[in-house]
């Protein structure tokens, strides 16, 4: 079965199913339990308390820190990289736009390999180059080298959340599904508020370059943690992709008009979030607030409110409501 099949299932959504060229067998929903293969494969995957599942939510909770922390590692350093760059702020802040803007368009296509290569290599190959490349960014000499390493970055970064999803419908049961992804969202979250707040503290104490490094070494170390912890995957079927295939998907899903409203509401919540929290910063360091870059980065302690939200919508372990989720 197909992992977007299983996601769908769990979380009680009914989508024209994703097609990559890949094999895929569909199963009914309703099918009684029988002694097959594929029923004794479903026995075997991970719950809460099985062997496994502690080292898996650790894992991926480490991707989730190394994730975010790097894609929003420039937003709380804006003034302080305007200053040492010479550049103005809009200018400046193509560097969370680069990082935003590789992982939107590497993320389908990363998708897709993995449907090929396998979850977990994807997401240590991600986490590996974009840690590197996270070492290699504090040594940018100037604001087109900066701004090209941190595209380069997102997109190896687009290799994670797909794979995470696909990993997890594939090697969890659907009963612990929507709690193992609550704890995935809150890693992104945790790592989202860490790597502002380090970076914001270490540049004012060593500068912007230096902030910039901490990040850098964080991703590396929780890119070792994960490759450790993560379990094998024991339910992954390798099949080939086909670009054909994964064209004809993205338009079906383009031409649904509930998709679309979907995508929409996802851009323009992410469009303001990001806008937001990327002018607050140069209005904190300005007077009358005059704010240092460690005070400024602190203000992302707010994520902690995500955090504990998506970790308690898990465990209920029912279905999400979106419309109710949106608009709280």
């Amino acid at each position: 079965m197909h992992w977007t099949h299983l996601l769908r299932r769990a979380y009680g959504v009914v989508m024209p199913p994703a097609d990559t060229g890949a094999s895929v067998v569909v199963a009914r929903a309703d099918a009684s339990p029988s002694p097959s293969p594929t029923s004794s494969a479903a026995d075997s995957r991970m719950v809460p308390g099985g062997p496994g599942y502690r080292r898996m939510s650790f894992a991926l909770f480490a991707a989730g820190v190394a994730t975010f922390a790097l894609l929003y590692s420039t937003q709380a350093l804006l003034p302080a990289l305007s200053d040492g760059l010479g550049v103005t702020a809009d200018q400046a802040s193509w560097t969370v736009s680069a990082a935003t803007g590789g992982l939107a368009l590497a993320v389908v296509p990363l998708s897709a390999l993995s449907e090929r290569y396998g979850r977990r290599a994807m997401m240590t190959a991600a986490l590996c180059v974009a840690a590197f490349v996270g070492l290699l960014v504090p040594f940018a000499p100037d604001l087109g080298w900066l701004v090209g390493l941190r595209a380069l970055q997102g997109a190896a970064l687009a290799g994670v959340p797909a794979s995470a999803m696909a990993y997890l419908a594939e090697e969890v049961r659907p009963r612990a599904l929507v709690g193992a992804v609550g704890l995935f969202v809150a890693g992104n979250a945790i790592g989202g508020m860490s790597g502002r707040i380090l970076a914001g503290w270490t540049a004012q104490a060593w500068g912007w370059r230096a902030g910039l490094a901490a990040v850098g070494v964080l991703a590396v170390v929780c890119a070792l943690v994960f490759r450790l912890l993560i379990p094998k995957a024991r339910h992954f079927t390798p099949g080939s992709v086909s670009p054909r295939a994964l064209a004809r998907t993205v338009g079906r899903h383009l031409s649904d008009p509930l998709l679309v409203r979907l995508y929409l509401i996802g851009a323009l919540f992410m469009t303001v979030f990001g806008a937001v929290y990327t002018v607050i910063g140069y209005r904190l360091a300005q007077a009358p607030f005059s704010l240092p870059p460690g005070l400024v980065g602190s203000i992302f302690l707010v994520y902690l409110v995500g955090t504990a939200s998506s970790a308690a919508a898990g465990k209920t372990g029912r279905p999400p409501r979106p419309a109710r989720g949106a608009v709280i």
